[in-house]
């Protein structure tokens, strides 16, 4: 029967896809950078429905996000199996390298990393080959020293998983450089993988930068140890010469893999773009591959990433739910897919808690503030949809003027937009609304005496809402959630996207409390909180 698989398969900000294939299942993971939990575990059966199993950086201890800026922390993660055991690699930025974590069931726990010393570099993945030998394949700057800037190598670098079991690095002997990119003067060939299919090694990558540039190419060996033989036609997959207002730009960054039907597929990322900007960061897609003289093509139509894949399934629809809900509640652990900023030390070191107060999230009014490199009181979503609602019912009473407390709409450090419960100069209940771009900081809309509609000095928990709406936002306030009334509209909601901000993450919506340096001992508790596509 023909079914149709619409891309993207992971909307909003999920980028760098890695997949495996154990038996008839699919378990696909993605970047997360400096948010926590990290590495987010997809399955399927059908590569129609995608469901969040769990996390594979899940608990404090694992890793150390201090002071990672929003885009820094984890890139890139690979994800395999074999026999019997899930294998993830990825790489901590700033003040980690490259690790390895394993665990039997794909859903968690996942063990503590080993670091992979000695190897240097980005983008790890790992290679079983059938001759028995395991091989780490990574990318790096060209030892002999960079003749410009992304001038990288790709190498590869035997391991022993007998030192892994023992908790010892398990790389052995000396890397070597097989591939510095298909074409002339490449930057950044990255996100490789290597594969063994019909006798013959092939290596996937990505080159070119992650933005319009990007691409995947492919290349080909006898020996894992080379020579390589670059495609001639390469890229196989790229957007780059559509220009920017495309429907679908920034394509690369893919993994290859088949189904139980004996279909081939990629996995890659990729950027929708609405006037100039991509709102939603980059996301993941599918692309259905097919063979010809050894080598890989791209099977649609276009040969192109396309927005509907139609395809022949004789696999009869599974019983699986997808667990991401519209409306959360807090009933003593965050929903899967939800995220913090960073990870704490320690559970105690926590900046919210979900036991103090039974069915809520309590965000303390710590010091530390959205701007800063720390573990804040933040919990948020990602946005999926160009047209999208975010609200949230929050019981805050301010102690004093230097705490706040609400809604944010978060890109990064100096990119984001904050509808915030605070105490005036008068010690007076109000609202404002901050937009940060770059440097500055900016009230764009405050109601200083709250004399509103309803009299939201005496009204607790309130409702803060935003509507994203043809790129515009509006703010409202209300007792709940029928009756909400208009604080601020028509924001820009261009400002929450690479374009402006950089970076590699999309933005989320959350919910989030500050001491705004201070320690106030003071608390905000979130009831429940919810996100909806106008589509």
């Amino acid at each position: 029967m023909k079914r149709t698989i619409k891309n993207p398969i992971l909307s909003g900000f999920y980028p760098d896809p890695s997949i495996c294939r154990a038996g008839e299942d699919f378990y696909l993971v993605t970047s997360t950078f400096a948010y926590f939990p990290g590495i987010p575990v997809f399955h399927s059966k059908d590569l129609f429905r995608w469901n969040q199993i769990g996390n594979a950086i899940d608990r404090p201890g694992q890793l150390n996000f201090d002071e990672h800026q929003i885009s820094q922390g984890l890139f890139a993660p690979t994800i395999r199996e074999n026999k019997g055991t899930f294998y993830i690699l990825c790489t901590l930025i700033k003040n980690g390298g490259n690790f390895i974590i394993t665990a039997k069931n794909p859903e968690g726990p996942w063990s503590d990393p080993i670091w992979l010393k000695g190897a240097d570099g980005i983008d790890p993945s790992i290679f079983f080959d059938d001759n028995g030998k395991i091989w780490y394949c990574g990318t790096h700057a060209a030892p002999e020293g960079e003749a410009y800037s992304g001038n990288y190598e790709i190498f590869i670098h035997e391991i022993d998983l007998s030192l892994l079991s023992e908790g010892k690095n398990p790389l052995i002997g000396k890397c070597a450089g097989i591939w510095r990119g298909a074409l002339r003067d490449v930057i950044w060939p990255e996100g490789p993988h290597i594969y063994k299919i019909n006798g013959t090694y092939y290596l996937l990558h990505a080159e070119g930068g992650t933005g319009l540039d990007h691409a995947v190419c492919i290349a080909r060996a006898k020996d894992i140890k080379g020579p390589w033989e670059g495609k001639k036609s390469n890229p196989i997959l790229t957007h780059r010469h559509l220009g920017k207002n495309a429907d679908i730009i920034n394509a690369g960054h893919a993994d290859l893999f088949d189904d139980t039907d004996g279909n081939w597929w990629m996995v890659c990322l990729a950027s929708r773009p609405v006037e100039d900007v991509c709102p939603l960061g980059r996301e993941t897609f599918l692309v259905p591959i097919v063979w010809d003289n050894g080598w890989i093509f791209v099977a649609s139509k276009s040969g192109m990433i396309e927005k509907q894949i139609e395809i022949n399934s004789d696999k009869s629809r599974y019983n699986e739910w997808n667990n991401e809900t519209c409306c959360d509640h807090f009933n003593g652990k965050l929903p899967l897919h939800y995220l913090v900023l960073r990870m704490p030390v320690n559970e105690k070191d926590a900046a919210f808690s979900l036991t103090e107060r039974k069915g809520a999230l309590r965000l303390f009014t710590r010091p530390e503030t959205l701007r800063e490199k720390k573990h804040c009181a933040f919990a948020g979503r990602r946005i999926k949809h160009f047209n999208w609602t975010f609200s949230a019912l929050i019981d805050f009473t301010p102690a004093s003027q230097d705490e706040s407390a609400g809604i944010v709409l978060l890109q990064s450090e100096d990119y984001q937009f904050r509808f915030e419960k605070y105490l005036n100069s008068d010690n007076k209940l109000s609202l404002k609304i901050v937009l940060v771009c770059g440097d500055c900081e900016n009230i764009v809309s405050a109601n200083e005496d709250l004399e509103l509609s309803i009299s939201v000095c005496d009204e607790n928990p309130l409702v803060l809402a935003a509507i994203c709406d043809n790129m515009k936002i509006n703010f409202y306030y209300g007792k709940d959630q029928y009756s909400l009334a208009c604080f601020g509209k028509s924001y820009d909601s261009r400002f929450l996207s690479t374009e402006y901000a950089g970076g590699f993450v999309g933005s989320l919506a959350g919910v989030y409390a500050t001491g705004n340096g201070k320690n106030i001992n003071n608390f905000a508790d979130v009831l429940w909180t919810e996100y909806r596509g106008l589509e």
